[in-house]
């Protein structure tokens, strides 16, 4: 089995999951097709497979990074550095995770879903984790909607990179950050220094 999904996960890099054949992958491990059906069940079921290593690589990764951040636009760096780290080092991983050749409904659209939004909660959580606990309440929905729209935002850069190689990886992910993150530091600080409630003489006038 490990060297089916080794071999499989080759194939689905370099090739896409449309372009892809369960007679091609059993040919190229070496067995028959029914066995590679025993095995997995079906194609979708082999790509997951090798989805959740590269999945949970990249979710490791970007977690271990944003641990032990101090500040909201620490975390994003960090976040943003480690994404474009992994992308860097391990191409083939991406290209089975941001497959864009993927169904966009089944059980592997449901996994990349997941996938995303696990490093939604990671980046969102560290934000929040940084708030004075009186504020986390009334910031996770902005936090969380901005969280998506940085990976949003961090998947098409990488999608340019990787067809252009304008630029290195590392100089990829400070453009992003250099843009982002003076807006994530305003509004973090908005959201620390705004009051819960009206100040003396702030209130509606009695007429």
């Amino acid at each position: 089995m490990e060297q089916t999904l080794g071999v499989a996960h080759g194939l689905f890099a370099e090739r896409g999951y449309a372009e892809v054949t369960m007679d091609e992958i059993a040919a190229a491990v070496g067995v028959t097709k029914p066995l590679l059906y025993n095995y997995f069940g079906n194609k979708e079921r082999l790509y997951i497979a090798c989805m959740e290593r590269a999945g949970d690589s990249l979710t490791a990764t970007v977690g271990e990074a944003i641990a032990g951040t101090a500040s909201p636009g620490d975390a994003l760096g960090a976040g943003v550095r480690a994404f474009f780290g992994f992308l860097d080092s391990d191409r083939a991983a991406w290209a089975v995770l941001f497959d864009e050749t993927l169904p966009n409904s089944g059980e592997v659209a449901d996994r990349v879903a997941s996938y995303r939004g696990q490093i939604v909660e990671l980046v969102s959580g560290s934000l929040l984790a940084q708030l004075p606990e009186s504020r986390r309440g009334r910031a996770k929905v902005e936090i969380e909607a901005l969280s998506a729209a940085l990976l949003g935002a961090a998947e098409e850069l990488a999608r340019w990179w990787l067809r252009t190689e304008a630029i290195s990886a590392g100089e990829a992910a400070e453009l992003l950050i250099s843009t982002v993150e003076p807006g994530i530091r305003a509004r973090s600080q908005a959201v620390t220094d705004s009051p819960t409630s009206p100040k003396p003489g702030k209130g509606p006038s009695k007429k």
